[in-house]
């Protein structure tokens, strides 16, 4: 059965991506568990793969791919699920495309980023010999609901975990480092060490700012971004654990966020047996991801892709660009179901902070004058337009910058998809 699967699988995928209409990344899976809802489990019992499972609000893909390129570069085979794919149709579609006609894997290690919702039905699966958990911030909350829910359902998946996996926490996150109180599971932390990037002024749009433990407020002795960073409770004494891994020699993205994804995708290699010199060498030889500061030259002009899809990454982006003195943007959001239907985060972003008379801002996608409006309430005057038209906003955008300036695109997560159609004239998922 699985064999007719993966052959019937792997003619979708070539003639999905053949005929442009994608990248065959989620279909051929779909269709699979519908007719073998164990395909998943069957592929792995019978492949010598060893499982990373990444989750995370933010971070997941820019960190898969991180770990990917130290693995290679250091003449590991490893496969991925398609960045966005994190279902489990995504992650059944690239074992078809991986596997054999015989349904075996012959890879060292198989990478897959899931959904937050997605990580508990996995691990009902498999059992992955490594977890990297990234960070949780609000984030769609029609589909996800409060951080709390998905702590509780991430908690109870970990309990039946035992010390065959390896769990890469971030330290920084009260609500992730707490996360090794009920699992069997060995632990390792990463976080940030450096002064001299952190505050101790309150965060704005800080999400888990009280103790997971006993519930009390938590004091912070430094603060990266938003609720990340070195904490304690003083009323039962929990405080961030120890680190394993808190800075690295080389940071291959710009922005304190991509650190942190740094640190994550070392310590996990690290674990696995690399040494530091030759993760390092892997890092250097990194490229970002499709949307994920990649750079773009279309009509003779430099793009820079940035997602930016809940109040944090948004706010962190800005914060990036702000640093290397970029002054044209375009915004763009949109609500369909990848980005979440409810916009009222675009409400939590600190534009007062962050947006300056001096930018140029252009605003698309299918809730443009919302943005338009919270921009308007920030009380300052940017050069603002707004061109609901994603393709006349490119180009409208493009025309106020001069060759050598960098328009910096901050899309949602299907206006991103949209964004690179345009520009590159292909479908990736």
């Amino acid at each position: 059965m699985n064999s007719l699967l993966i052959i019937l699988g792997k003619i979708l995928s070539f003639f999905s991506k053949k005929t442009n209409l994608g990248g065959g990344s989620t279909w051929p899976g779909h269709i699979a568990l519908i007719i073998n809802n164990n395909f998943i489990q069957n592929i792995f019992e019978k492949s010598q793969t060893e499982i990373i499972l990444i989750a995370g609000t933010n971070g997941k893909t820019t960190t898969s791919k991180m770990i990917r390129t130290i693995l290679e570069r250091n003449n590991r085979t490893v496969f991925q699920n398609k960045s966005g794919a994190n279902l489990l149709n995504g992650i059944a579609s690239s074992l078809i495309i991986k596997a054999n006609f015989y349904g075996k894997v012959k890879k060292d290690f198989a990478i897959f980023e899931v959904d937050e919702n997605t990580l508990p039905l996995i691990l009902k699966i498999i059992k992955p010999g490594y977890i990297v958990l990234l960070n949780l911030f609000r984030d769609q909350l029609d589909r996800y609901g409060e951080i709390d829910y998905i702590v509780q359902n991430w908690n109870t998946a970990l309990k039946t975990l035992d010390a065959k996996t390896t769990l890469i926490l971030n330290a920084d996150d009260p609500a992730i480092a707490f996360l090794n109180k009920d699992t069997k599971a060995k632990v390792k932390y990463f976080g940030l060490n450096d002064v001299r990037v952190s505050t101790r002024k309150p965060q704005y749009s800080a999400d888990s700012v009280f103790c997971p433990n006993c519930h009390s407020k938590l004091n912070f002795r430094m603060i990266f971004f938003s609720h990340l960073g070195d904490w304690k409770c003083s009323n039962c004494n929990l405080k961030r654990p120890r680190l394993d891994i808190g800075s690295s020699k080389t940071y291959p993205l710009s922005g304190i966020y991509n650190r942190y994804n740094t640190n994550a995708a070392f310590l996990t290699c690290k674990t696995i047996g690399i040494d530091n010199k030759n993760i390092n060498e892997g890092l250097a030889h990194f490229k970002p991801a499709f949307g994920r500061q990649e750079l773009i030259n279309f009509n003779g002009k430099k793009i820079q892709i940035c997602l930016a899809k809940n109040p944090t990454s948004f706010n962190e982006t800005l914060r990036t660009i702000n640093h290397l003195h970029g002054k044209n943007l375009l915004i763009i959001i949109n609500d369909h179901i990848p980005d979440g239907t409810d916009v009222s985060w675009i409400w939590d972003i600190n534009i007062e902070k962050q947006i300056k008379d001096e930018h140029n801002v252009t605003i698309s996608g299918t809730r443009a004058y919302d943005m338009g409006l919270r921009i308007k309430y920030g009380k300052f005057s940017p050069n603002l337009s707004v061109e609901p038209d994603l393709s006349k906003a490119i180009l409208n955008a493009l025309e106020k910058i001069s060759p050598d300036e960098t328009l910096y695109i901050l899309p949602t997560y299907s206006a991103m998809l949209e964004v690179r159609k345009i520009l590159t004239g292909r479908e990736i998922l």
